[in-house]
């Protein structure tokens, strides 16, 4: 006979929230591993102990924030609804089934007021990642680095243009010694001081974003984007430093620092890093040098001029300090450039009758000139590591750990496009997926063990 189930959603019955959850939810894992005490403490500060109405939980409003970056709910207004209707999300958020759900605008207004200009995003994702070490899920030996594009909330073909001025590289002074102090060692006099001029280049300004960065790069999108500089650790992959970098700024840039502050920050013993190519520059393979850490980066592909011999065909002998041709002729030292680069040049007598001339050198006299940078031997550090059996085997791990940490958060949390304009916006959004990223491993790894 048929029949309907309508009437009976009309009844009344006498049930809890917690039955309704399944025990298997992935919050009810989260809830279960994750300690959220921190969040209190971390914002008491910024609440008034005796002054206004009051406040929303911080903790409820935080835990709606992560329910929104679990799950990959781009918008407030959307997440507002999600909540309203999804039993998990009540439970999660300690509301009953009758409880009002916390307006939208909370969010916004939070962050554009009680949380602008605060470290408060990066003090819960630091937090996370104690978390982690804490059930040894963090080894802080072998670290990954990478970074991705993030489309900014800007339209590409709304711009103007503008000259900003170059910044100075960091390691400028630290360069400018060696310089100098290897000219000493050649026999060289010092070099003049130059007067020092600011360099201007002109670049594209979003009128949307002004804080973007338009990025222009072979097999990249063009427009206007965020970069995400991600590290993450070998043992569970656990994300261990977010930074978000306009998408005109250079891989490598930030990087030595952003080292430095895990290191820090965490107390990591970092033993070894794996990096893509575009970290492949002298200044980072000399701080690895430095510091001690087995570098692994990718091999660069340099174009050579069409019928032109290869760099690598030169052989240097770093005994004799001086480069063999081919034809085994000597490039012998010449000088030290301000940018750091030693030349060595070929005898222009040997040379006019070399019959390799042609594919070496167009110089009129002849002369092959070939530059070797101040810290060139930092970087044949790191390209001996490469080919080792190790770091073969760092650099084969690479892919599966920083490539699929921003497949995760692509794919699962939303970190494709960018949610709000402005760089502490996109710090936020990046900082919260990486730290709801790690809640969920801790989270699901700790269901598994204990």
């Amino acid at each position: 006979m048929f029949n309907s189930n309508k009437e009976r959603q009309m009844e009344i019955e006498m049930v809890t929230i917690d039955e309704l959850v399944p025990d298997d939810h992935l919050l009810r894992k989260i809830d279960r591993y994750i300690d959220f005490s921190f969040i209190p403490e971390k914002v008491r500060s910024y609440y008034s102990e005796d002054n206004g109405r009051p406040s929303l939980d911080p903790l409820v409003l935080f835990k709606m924030m992560f329910v929104g970056y679990f799950y990959g709910i781009r918008s407030e207004r959307e997440l507002e609804r999600q909540v309203q209707t999804n039993v998990a999300f009540r439970w999660f958020l300690g509301l009953n089934l009758t409880d009002p759900v916390p307006h939208h605008s909370t969010i916004s207004w939070n962050r554009r007021t009680r949380f602008k200009d605060t470290d408060i995003f990066q003090e819960i994702f630091d937090e996370i990642v104690i978390q982690a070490m804490n059930h040894r899920m963090v080894g802080g030996r072998v670290l990954f680095t990478d970074s991705t594009h993030l489309k900014a909330n800007a339209n590409k073909r709304k711009f103007s243009k503008q000259e900003v001025e170059v910044e100075t590289a960091d390691y400028i002074e630290e360069l400018n010694e060696a310089i100098e102090k290897d000219r000493e060692q050649h026999g060289k006099k010092p070099l003049k001081k130059k007067e020092e001029v600011n360099k201007t280049k002109e670049i594209k300004v979003s009128n949307t974003d002004p804080e973007s960065g338009y990025l222009y790069r072979e097999n990249k999108p063009e427009g206007f984007f965020y970069l995400d500089h991600r590290t993450t650790d070998l043992k569970f992959n656990i994300i261990t430093d977010v930074h978000v970098t306009p998408g005109n700024i250079h891989d490598s840039k930030p990087y030595l620092d952003r080292l430095d502050r895990q290191i820090e920050q965490f107390g990591f013993e970092v033993e070894g890093v794996g990096l893509d190519a575009g970290y492949l520059t002298v200044p980072i393979c000399h701080g690895l040098d430095k510091r001690n850490i087995f570098g692994v980066i990718a091999h660069r592909r340099y174009q050579n001029r069409k019928g032109f011999l290869p760099k690598w065909k030169y052989q240097y002998n770093r005994e004799r300090d001086e480069y063999i041709c081919p034809e085994g002729h000597v490039l012998t030292y010449a000088t030290t450039d301000r940018n750091g680069y030693r030349q060595y040049k070929s005898n222009p007598e040997i040379c006019k009758t070399c019959p390799l001339l042609d594919q070496c050198t167009q110089n009129k006299q002849h002369q092959k000139t070939i530059t070797r940078h101040v810290w060139e031997d930092s970087k044949d550090k790191v390209r001996e590591n490469r080919l080792s059996n190790e770091g073969k085997w760092i650099y084969r791990m690479r892919k599966e750990k920083v490539e699929r940490s921003f497949a995760d958060s692509k794919e699962l949390h939303g970190l494709r496009y960018c949610r709000l304009r402005g760089r502490d916006n996109v710090r936020e959004q990046a900082l919260m997926t990486a730290a709801c990223q790690n809640m969920k491993k801790i989270a699901l790894h700790l269901d598994r063990v204990v």
